[in-house]
């Protein structure tokens, strides 16, 4: 039975607006969301499911993201290769990315193929074929995509210490998963999954560019229609535990690769903002402090820089560096210090005045990219938070004290607080 849209007298409790910014819930609990982008000639369209490598077991890790790759070979109506062609023969493109969270599959395209898009993106996520046989062949693909992590240490060090900071929590659960896993996984599981995830109540489906919010919405409701509202998503429960220390894994390369990383608080939080600042201070670019101390300074690296992980019960902020075995131990001591320091003084005014104005500036040129914005608008939906406005978002940072700083840094860049993992040579 097709599924109606709110009622005009029910509008006002199932319709949201900020700005260019529109939400729309359909019956079925599929949520709509839809922002306009004057000037654009084109549109960024996804939908998201709220079905991440974090809602998994043990035993089926990686079965998220092995129905990701799924989807693409083929519908009741479309082959693999027609999904393949069906956008690049228009000049759009298609893709798609498991998270811990979510999965999510995307499309870009000129305004005028938008309808093409939509109809493409829900025929292969909520339409796929799922056959044995093409498990069979895709198992071989993924198991090529996680032996090719192992041979790219500078991946392979995120994920042994993702696995190793969360301690047996969800987080840490690898995405891709194992090859064990991945060799044992059944067909009849992962219909099983699209049957219980791919539904109303877990589906986020966004628009940003050159697009009308009523027609969005009504094209998007004749084709989900069908769709049962299901059950949503339980949250992942936040960690009870997180590990510290130093860990040493002993693998042959020519260098050590590094990464420091502590548990931090979810997305939010309204310590994300200072932390984000902090984090642009140590490694955010070529004028950042890691840069030039262990670069510039003393010539113990390549590469250097900071990454922060918001996800909805808990986060991550850590540091990633990557040496010649014979000079680990120094580019390390030189990270802790810096490190140190910032959690014993935060930012000066001066700093905190410099780093505002580099942030804001980032944020503001993201948001020219509709790719940008459309990330942006899922992720209110994707966190249950309020639509917030750049003006907000650029008053966030604003409102970022000298204290502020000094607080979380004290809390979550103390390397003291965090675990260190090298991988290399012994």
């Amino acid at each position: 039975m097709p599924v109606p849209r709110a009622s005009s007298s029910e509008v006002s409790g199932r319709e949201k607006s900020l700005e260019e910014m529109r939400e729309t819930s359909l019956d079925n609990g599929v949520l709509i969301l839809s922002e306009k982008i004057p000037g654009v000639r084109s549109a960024a369209i996804g939908i998201w499911i709220r079905q991440g490598a974090a809602h998994e077991t043990n035993a089926d890790t990686g079965a998220s993201h092995l129905l990701e790759h799924m989807v693409f070979k083929g519908t009741r109506t479309r082959s693999a290769l027609e999904i393949a062609d069906s956008l690049e023969t228009l000049g759009g493109s298609l893709d798609a990315y498991t998270s811990r969270e979510h999965t999510s599959y995307q499309a870009r395209v000129l305004d005028e193929h938008i309808p093409v898009a939509l109809d493409v993106l829900s025929d292969l996520v909520l339409s796929p074929t799922l056959r044995d046989s093409d498990l069979s062949l895709e198992r071989e693909v993924v198991l090529e995509e996680i032996a090719q992590v192992e041979d790219t240490p500078d991946d392979l060090v995120f994920e042994i210490h993702s696995e190793r900071l969360w301690d047996g929590h969800p987080y840490g659960r690898s995405i891709l998963g194992t090859k064990l896993s991945v060799e044992g996984m059944k067909g009849e599981r992962l219909r099983e999954l699209h049957s219980e995830s791919y539904v109303g109540e877990n589906l986020v489906i966004a628009a940003a560019g050159n697009v009308e919010h009523e027609e969005f919405v009504d094209r998007v409701a004749g084709l989900v229609d069908t769709v049962v509202p299901g059950v949503r998503s339980e949250q992942v429960a936040g960690p009870t535990n997180t590990m510290a220390g130093l860990e040493l894994i002993d693998r042959e390369t020519a260098q050590t690769h590094i990464v420091f990383g502590a548990e931090a608080p979810p997305h939010s939080s309204e310590d994300r903002y200072a932390l984000i600042l902090v984090s642009s201070v140590l490694g955010g670019g070529m004028s950042s402090r890691l840069f030039q101390k262990v670069r510039e300074e003393l010539g113990l690296c390549y590469s250097v820089y900071t990454f922060q992980s918001f996800y909805h019960s808990a986060g991550m902020v850590g540091v990633y560096v990557a040496t010649r075995p014979a000079t680990a131990a120094r580019a390390s001591e030189a990270v802790r210090r810096v490190l140190e320091r910032i959690a014993d003084q935060g930012l000066s005014e001066v700093d905190l005045d410099r780093i505002k104005q580099q942030v804001k500036g980032q944020v503001m040129l993201s948001l020219e990219s509709t790719g940008a914005r459309l990330h942006r608008l899922a992720s209110f939906a994707l966190h249950d938070e309020p639509f917030r406005g750049l003006d907000d978002v650029l008053s966030g940072i604003e409102a970022v004290t000298c204290e502020d700083t000094l607080r979380v840094a004290a809390q979550y860049y103390d390397p003291g607080c965090h675990l260190e993992l090298r991988l290399g040579p012994s």
